[in-house]
Order: C-alpha cells, then structure tokens, then sequence
C-alpha cells in the first residue's frame, strides 16, 4: 500500500537554509547590542544603612593630661656644713617629724699653710705691739689727767688745759680697746688654725633634718656627701595618695567646662578608667605651639581623683593619661552615625532608605560625640538612612542595600 506522504523540493530546503543563513549575522548583532546596552544600562548604586535609634549620648573633650601630687615639698638645708651621704633613695616612706632625712655636720676649720701661719703669728706680734704701745699712751695720758686735775683745784692751769687732758685721756682708752681688740681677733685666729680638725669637727653637735610630712620620696636633689650652703634643695616629698590630674584643653573649650563637671581618665595603665571630677579651671591661658605647628591658647583643667588609692596603686607623679571631660550627657537622645549626615548649604541633611528608593530628608542636629550625632527633628526612631552617602545619590533615586555582617 503506497502512502500520499508530499515530498519537500530540493529547491525549497535550498531557499531555507540560505535565509538562516543570512538571518544568523543578524540575530548576533542584535544579541551583541542587546549585550552592550545591558553592561552600560545603569544600575542602583549599593549602599549602606543604618537605622534611627534612641540610646545613650554625651559630648565630651578629649585632651592629654598628667598627674601630680596635690603638695609637694622640698627639703633644703637649714645651715651651712657638711652634708652627710643621703641613704634614701626614690619611693622610701617617710614619717612626719621622726624620719631624719640628712644630717648636717659642722664646718672644719679651714687648714693654714706655712705662709698664712706665718702671716697670722705676724699679725698677733703686730697686734701685741699695738696693745703695748696703747696701754703706756693710756698710762701717760691718765697720769696727765690726775696730775692736772690736782692743779685745776689750786687754779694753777686753766680749765683749757684740763678739758684737753681729758680728751687725750679719752682718746687713749679707745686706742686701747682697739689694740687689745685686734689682738684678741689674731689669736683666736691662730688658735683656730691650730686645733686638729678632727676635734674641732666632733665639738660641735651635727644637725638632723626631719621630713616634715608623712609621705615618700619623690626626688633626691643631693646623694653624695658634699659641702653645702644654707638653702640648698636636699630631697622632694609628697603623698602620692593625694594625687590629682592637670588636662590641657583649649580656651575655647575650657570657658565651657565648668567645676564639678564628670571626667573620665583613661589609658593611664589599668583596665577600668578613672572616675574624676573638675575642681578648677585656672584663670590664665598660656600659649602651646601644636604637633603642626600651630600657636594655640590653652588652659589647664585640675581634676581630682574620685576612685579609691586601693584601685590606682600603681599610678603616681606625673603619669600620662587621657582625659575625657563630659560637658553634656543624655541616656536617651534619638541619634544617627555622625557618617549619615552631611552638609547641604548652611543645613545639615540625610538619606532615609523608602522601599528601595531614597529621600532626601534636612535635619536638625544637637550634640555630638564625634561618632554620633544627636537629631533634633527630621527623623524619626526606626527609619533607615543612608551612611556615606558621598555624592553619587539623588533624591528619589532606586538604591540596593548592602548587607553588613554582624558580630555575635
């Protein structure tokens, strides 16, 4: 049985494959434009976000300070002498008025060579002359004196000649206390120089000096056994129980820091900071040339320590720490990353994430902490915005989040 099944001309599948053939040219340059226009087709930019929160907020001022003993003393010698070797050292405890801190000996009687022995035996003889030659010019002038006076009384010399007498007797008692003066310095100079100084030294009684005040010492001016004059720095003292911290700030941020305000120190060697508070700002700025070189007005902050001595053992004199002063404080201020904000003339402005599109959205900012940032109006808790968003965004403009891993 034979089948009507048509039969396809060679001349129709020729013709086919002839107009594929054509057609692949084609269909390939669409794809590639299709291709083109697809890669420079914009796409939504990824972004960052953030939400809206109310949380915890404060402003504070972050400045380099150091500590320092509250009172400090220094210990000088009373008088002149021989200071003994100072056996403290740096840290030894020491009690008020029972410690002695150096001992001052004496002065030894300086040594006389041969020729200034010599110039002192001359100038004893000199000074014996002297008195011997004074007390015969006294002698004759008293003599003279009671002689006239004799004759005053039978009005045989005028009174002139009596006055005259007696001033020349006058005259001789003074030269007399002169001569025996000179005399007496020479040889108590001479028999200075001659006592061994080993006995001179040990006659008389050394001087001790007393810690005035229960504390440690912080420095020792004088170790070694020395020659020193009265009012010479011997050791420093202080209780570093009593300690307190000097923040250098700006002026400007100083007249804004007010006694009693928080501060926290930080950075000075243990785990927790500090707890402190304002005592002073001093009255007198000073003038401090900055890491850039730059002349600034500074002032410094006194603050006192609030932690106890048993949780700051380690801490002494001048040790560096980081002071943060908190001018302003809220436990529940709704705030942003200062990173989502930015400046859009005099204002300040934010992107709030909508269904995938972004709103441009003015702010009013309060305080700030340097990492956060404190909204008057304009957001609200809760909403999404946008962090760094540069300027590559437009108001209304599709945006696709970015998916940022947590730690947990």
């Amino acid at each position: 049985m034979i089948s009507d099944v048509p039969k396809t001309s060679p001349r129709r599948v020729g013709g086919a494959v002839r107009f594929f053939r054509h057609l692949v040219p084609w269909v390939g340059g669409l794809g590639l434009v299709a291709a083109i226009v697809a890669g420079l087709w914009p796409k939504p930019p990824i972004v960052e976000t953030t939400r809206v929160v109310t949380g915890p907020l404060r402003a504070t001022i972050n400045e380099e300070g150091k500590t320092r003993i509250q009172q400090r003393y220094v210990v000088a010698a009373p008088v002149a002498g021989y200071l003994r070797r100072i056996p403290w050292k740096v840290g030894a405890d020491a009690a008020a008025n029972e410690t002695v801190l150096a001992v001052i000996e004496p002065l030894p009687p300086a040594l006389l060579d041969l020729r200034s022995r010599t110039l002192a035996e001359a100038r004893r003889d000199v000074a014996l002359a002297s008195q011997a030659r004074a007390k015969e010019a006294h002698r004759f002038a008293a003599s003279e004196l009671k002689r006239i006076e004799r004759l005053s009384k039978d009005q045989v010399v005028s009174s002139q000649e009596l006055e005259a007498a007696q001033s020349r007797e006058s005259a001789a008692t003074r030269e007399l206390a002169v001569a025996e003066s000179s005399l007496k310095q020479a040889e108590a100079e001479l028999r200075e120089f001659s006592v061994a100084p080993g006995n001179a030294h040990s006659a008389q009684t050394p001087v001790e000096v007393r810690t005035p005040v229960t504390g440690r010492v912080l420095r020792v001016f004088e170790e070694s056994a020395r020659v020193v004059n009265a009012g010479t720095p011997l050791l420093e003292l202080g209780n570093p129980a009593e300690l307190e911290a000097v923040i250098e700030v700006l002026s400007r941020d100083g007249a804004a820091i007010a006694p009693g305000t928080k501060v926290e120190l930080e950075h000075w060697g243990g785990a927790q900071p500090l707890q402190a508070r304002v005592r002073l700002v001093e009255p007198a700025a000073f003038t401090k040339i900055s890491a850039l070189g730059v002349e600034e007005q500074r002032v410094n902050v006194v603050v006192d320590l609030l932690t106890p001595i048993t949780e700051r053992q380690s801490l002494g004199d001048n040790f560096r720490v980081e002071g943060r002063i908190v001018v302003w404080e809220e436990n529940r201020a709704l705030k942003v990353p200062s990173g989502a904000l930015f400046r859009r003339g005099r204002e300040w402005a934010a992107f709030v994430l909508a269904d995938e599109h972004v709103g441009l959205r003015v702010v009013q900012t309060g305080r700030t902490s340097g990492s956060e940032t404190q909204i008057v109006s304009g957001l609200r808790e809760g909403e999404e915005v946008i962090l760094y968003p540069g300027d590559r965004l437009r108001d209304g403009q599709r945006v696709q989040t970015k998916v940022i891993a947590t730690e947990k």
